[in-house]
């Protein structure tokens, strides 16, 4: 009787435990990468301390993360690793970080729990405006590009303080030589590291670069001589209401095809480089989701077997043969957009402006969902990640989740940028919920459309 008894509490307590809400509670998990972004700057202070890594590669690993991108190359052009070819940063907002291996505890700690580490790299860029710091301020100012602006005309970009960015002519032999340099020495410093992606490897924008040399070898590419320079590529006009804009020559779809090769040919050559230090190793980039305006900064990320001039009328037939997705291991793009499905844009019709754009546009591409549908077919079915531009979601946080269920859903994988927004905002939940989110393929089935 006993045994009965006691076998009988035994099954009420079974079936009590299987029905309780700890029992039914299983984390939800998402099988694609991704990626949370350190910037060298922002993060300067906070990550000076091995413990603080630890701490942090933790919480992340404990959310889902996969990948640490580990910026070690800030705007500034100095380095977070010592270096042969440029100057260390030991010292940021007045703050000096302690001596140690930074990106090399980075790699140890995050190997240990089962983390990538990627070494990112602000590539065409050597200085920081606001601050008048770094390669161009000191060492190297005839590396900056020269802007033709419409109210001064052609001048250096040092002289521009609404750009925080310095950016570098990407076509300077000098400066090549020494970013290649670069690309191999951390390489090769740091066998355990599992890639590299480059960011800005473009040019600042539009109105980018019109040195003389630029214009020597535009002339050799075109194989004449341009007699109105700048003109002959474009001219800036101001309307009644002061504002400028551009107005096409005769050579300005040549020269966005040419300025597009500039940066594929480089693309190419520093993906070689790494590859002929460590085989293994991934190579990839970072850059902005909004193509159809991206010709601007000389930039074709699309598979070379997709043609941009039957849908867009600033690309040349020729400007397909300088995609370079097929360059890349590993692709990440800007998905920096509020609205997250295209029901949402439809009904908010925000007029998106990015940080490279001469102006604003409107379309359902600047939505996220949106963004990865056309995504999809200029990468020709090769893989990307979606990415997030945390701080844009301060003041409306649920976005934030649904952006990352978004970009999960219907992308290859996430990347977000940056940790520091996360930490500050104390957005952790955001980030925890938009994981949970992904693992439910019926969300945006089931979840109304949000006003921004």
């Amino acid at each position: 009787m006993r045994n009965s008894i006691v076998y009988l509490l035994f099954c009420v307590v079974a079936v009590f435990s299987a029905c309780s809400p700890k029992a039914e509670i299983k984390k939800a998990k998402v099988d694609k990468p991704a990626l949370l972004w350190f910037d060298a700057e922002a993060n300067f202070e906070r990550f000076s301390d091995p413990d603080s890594i630890d701490f942090y590669l933790e919480k992340i690993k404990n959310i889902g993360f996969t990948d640490a991108v580990v910026d070690i190359r800030p705007i500034t052009g100095e380095v977070l690793y010592k270096s042969k070819y440029a100057p260390q940063m030991k010292e940021w907002a007045g703050f000096e970080r302690p001596d140690f291996d930074y990106l090399g505890h980075f790699i140890s700690k995050a190997h240990e729990l089962g983390i990538r580490v990627h070494a990112s790299m602000n590539t065409f860029v050597g200085g920081h405006n606001y601050f008048d710091r770094g390669q161009t301020y000191t060492t190297n100012p005839e590396w900056a590009t020269m802007v033709y602006t419409p109210d001064q005309g052609i001048v250096s970009i040092m002289t521009q303080k609404k750009k925080y960015s310095a950016m570098i002519n990407p076509i300077n032999p000098d400066f090549q030589e020494h970013m290649l340099n670069v690309l191999k020495e951390v390489t090769a410093n740091y066998p355990d590291l599992d890639g590299i992606i480059l960011d800005r490897v473009r040019y600042d924008g539009i109105m980018a670069d019109f040195s003389d040399f630029s214009k020597k070898k535009f002339e050799e590419y075109l194989g004449e001589e341009i007699k109105n320079f700048p003109t002959d590529i474009y001219e800036w006009k101001t309307n009644a209401d002061g504002k400028s804009d551009y107005v096409r020559g005769k050579y300005f779809k040549k020269w966005i095809e040419w300025r597009t090769r500039n940066i594929h040919d480089f693309m190419a050559l520093a993906g070689k480089t790494v590859k002929a230090v460590n085989p293994n190793i991934s190579f990839g980039t970072y850059t902005g989701a909004w193509y159809p305006s991206y010709y601007e900064v000389g930039v074709n990320w699309a598979s070379d077997q997709y043609d941009p001039s039957q849908e867009f009328n600033w690309a040349t037939p020729e400007y397909k043969n300088f995609g370079y997705a097929e360059e890349l291991d590993l692709f990440t793009v800007g998905n920096y957009y509020t609205n997250v499905t295209m029901d949402e844009y439809l009904k908010n019709n925000n007029l998106v402006r990015n940080e490279t754009d001469s102006k604003a546009t409107r379309s359902t591409w600047y939505c996220v969902e949106g963004s990865c549908d056309k995504i999809r077919g200029i990468m020709n079915g090769l893989p990307f990640y979606g990415g997030i531009l945390v701080d844009q979601f301060y003041d409306n946080r649920p976005q934030l989740s649904r952006s990352i269920a978004m970009n999960f859903q219907a992308s290859d994988g996430l990347m977000m940028f940056d940790i520091v927004h996360i930490i500050e905002k104390n957005m952790w939940k955001e980030v925890e919920d938009g994981f949970e989110m992904a693992a439910d393929p019926d969300y945006f089935k089931r979840e109304p459309i949000l006003n921004n």
